[in-house]
Order: C-alpha cells, then sequence, then structure tokens
C-alpha cells in the first residue's frame, strides 16, 4: 500500500515532535504529586497503541493550561490495567475493555472511555515486492498458526494474482508483553477463523504457536523493518511513522479495505447506534463495504470516586476537552474521531467522576 504524503509527513511530524508529553511517573501518592512551580501532574500507563495521539493532547493541553502536566508511560494496555487495580497511576489506558473479574478485582469502580478509533493493520517486509498485498482473516490465521509458512504459498498468490512472490519463509512478528493491540487482532482473527480462536485464543496476553516477539507497537515495527520476510502487526500511525508496507485485508462484504480514517470511521458507524452504557464494545469485523475490518475503540480508564479530587477535577476538564477540541487533531495522526452519538454520551458519563 502506497501511504498518501500528506497523512504520512503529518503523523511523522507530529509524532517526532511529542515525545515531550511522556514522561515517568511520579511513585508517591495514587498518580503522582505537585510539579516543581505549584499545578496539577497527573500520571498514567497503559496502551502504546493512542500513544501519539495522547503525547500530542496532553502537550497540547499543557500549553493552554500551564499548570497542568500530564504524564503518560505507554506501557501496553495490560500493564495500564494492573497500574491502575494498584493505584500507582491515576488514570489507566488499554484497546480492550477490561473483564468483568478485572473490574470486580479493582478497589473502586471504574469507567470506561473511549477516546479515538484506529487501525491494527498487517505490515510488512519484503523489499523485492513494490504491489500492495491483499490478505483474508483466514489467511492471516493461517500464517500466525504456522500453517503457511513462505510467502510464496499458494493461498497468497491466489489473493495477489500477478505479483512476483519470493520463496521467503514468513517470520510473525508479535507482541512480546500483554497488548491491547494484539487484544484487537485476535478478537478479529477469532471471529473469522475458528481454528485460531480454538487453538491461541482471544486475549491481550496469547502464547503464540510460531514468531518472535517485540515490546509495544514500536518493537514490533522495528523489528519488521529489521528482518526481510517477516510480517506483523501494528497500530496504523507506526505503520505510517516508519514508511513500512501495509497489507489490504477483506471485510465482512468480501471487499478488500485499505486502513484509513475513513474506513475506520466506516467502522463505527454500527457501534454509535448500539454502544451499551459502559462503552465496552468491539467493532471488529463491523459490518458495511467501506469497514475496514481490524478496528477498534481505545479506552482511558477512571475510577469514578478517586481519593484525590483536585486531579479529578482536572482530568475531568482535560476529558471534556479530548472530546471535542481534542477530536480534531485524530485525522492528522491516523485514527479515527469519535461519532457523535458517542461524544454526547461521554460527555454524560463524565458526570459519574466525583471531584468533590
Amino acid at each position: 500500500m502506497k501511504l498518501k504524503p500528506v497523512l504520512m509527513a503529518s503523523a511523522l511530524a507530529i509524532v517526532a515532535g511529542c515525545s515531550g508529553g511522556s514522561a515517568p511517573p511520579a511513585t508517591e501518592g495514587a498518580g503522582g504529586a505537585a510539579p516543581a512551580g505549584g499545578g496539577t501532574q497527573i500520571n498514567g500507563a497503559g496502551a502504546t497503541f493512542p500513544n501519539p495521539i495522547y503525547s500530542k493532547w496532553f502537550s497540547e493541553y499543557n500549553k493552554l493550561h500551564p499548570g497542568v502536566r500530564i504524564n503518560y508511560q505507554p506501557l501496553g494496555s495490560g500493564a495500564g490495567i494492573r497500574q491502575l487495580t494498584s493505584r500507582t497511576v491515576f488514570f489507566g489506558a488499554s484497546d480492550q475493555p477490561m473483564k468483568d473479574e478485572q473490574l470486580q478485582a479493582a478497589p473502586g469502580r471504574i469507567l470506561h472511555f473511549p477516546t479515538v478509533l484506529g487501525a491494527v493493520v498487517p505490515i510488512y517486509n519484503l523489499p523485492e515486492v513494490s504491489q500492495p498485498l491483499k490478505f483474508t482473516g483466514p489467511l492471516l490465521a493461517d500464517i500466525v498458526l504456522g500453517k503457511v509458512k513462505k510467502w510464496n504459498d499458494p493461498a497468497i498468490a491466489k489473493l495477489n494474482a500477478g505479483v512476483k512472490l519470493p520463496t521467503t519463509d514468513i517470520t510473525f512478528v508479535h507482541r512480546s508483553e500483554g497488548s491491547g493491540t494484539t487484544f484487537i487482532f485476535a478478537d478479529y482473527l477469532g471471529k473469522v477463523s475458528p481454528d485460531f480462536k480454538s487453538t491461541v485464543g482471544v486475549d491481550a496476553s496469547l502464547k503464540w504457536p510460531v514468531g518472535v516477539g517485540g515490546k509495544g507497537n514500536e518493537g514490533v515495527s522495528g523489528l519488521v523493518q529489521q528482518t526481510p520476510g517477516s510480517l506483523g502487526y501494528v497500530e496504523l500511525v507506526y505503520a505510517l511513522q516508519n514508511q513500512i508496507a501495509v497489507g489490504s485485508v477483506q471485510n465482512s462484504t468480501a471487499a478488500f479495505v485499505v486502513p484509513s480514517v475513513a474506513s475506520v470511521t466506516a467502522a463505527a458507524a454500527g457501534a454509535a447506534a448500539n454502544m451499551p452504557p459502559d462503552f465496552r464494545v468491539s467493532i471488529t469485523n463491523a459490518p458495511g463495504a467501506d469497514a475496514y475490518p481490524i478496528a477498534s475503540f481505545t479506552w482511558l480508564l477512571l475510577y469514578d470516586d478517586p481519593p484525590d479530587k483536585a486531579q479529578a477535577a482536572t482530568m475531568k476538564e482535560f476529558m471534556r476537552w479530548a472530546l471535542s477540541d481534542g477530536q480534531k487533531m485524530a485525522p492528522e495522526l491516523g485514527y479515527a474521531s469519535l461519532p457523535p452519538q458517542v461524544v454526547e454520551m461521554e460527555m454524560k458519563a463524565l458526570e459519574q467522576l466525583k471531584v468533590q
């Protein structure tokens, strides 16, 4: 897939310039201490999937409110949930909604707030292939199950007629830690491949039959770049940032769809009309001719009654900004903005966050 120059340039520029929004979380208290010189510091941790947009948001919000510093560590969804549960951070972030048992194990009631939508995309390193490749869900499942081992396998060749495929072995690159990106990818594969669901399962941490692991979306991107013949999965912005080849994926209507802001928005259309009150929903393999099938919301996680009411009030105001002005920044980074109906629901749900 040829990446659009404008979108790629925007993603590169913004990702390169937004690293200052993340810093190691303070260890004292539940979620941070006041920064030197006064003001409010709030610490969070979790998914790498939304890190580019979160870093951008936290940086821009600090410019508007110099007394507010929001630090975020992109450690993976699993780590974010663990740190939130242990109250070592004020907020968590995950690309997988928390399970009922995880919510019950937490020391307080946790609220889910969708922030943006993104795409998990198949990336590959085949220097000798210039044409964009096509994949189906069952084919991707067979690759990660170790059933399709070489790039010139008939199953790949049939989908990509006219493409001269190498005899190279396929090296599958997956996440090495608990990851919401893994959950989204597995959630999709589990819907289209009964064999994958029964053999590997659907979760943020999986025992993959084949392949090598990389830490974070950055690690998977790096390994694919360094390994000719490799195939991995990352959030779209990481493919744009690293200029890695991206495949189109066949959706539920049998159309091959290129991952983009528009195709992710199309995948979210049905979810907006049927959003549950707690916002825990899957939109992989969504209906619609234009829908990209490996798409998902990503969630910011907050206790409804946190001990520090000053931080709660600050975070509440930040969330209102992120759900309004912040949404305008999503497309330039390769994310889709939330549907208006979902934003309206979330603005009401924010009233559950106790600030006094």
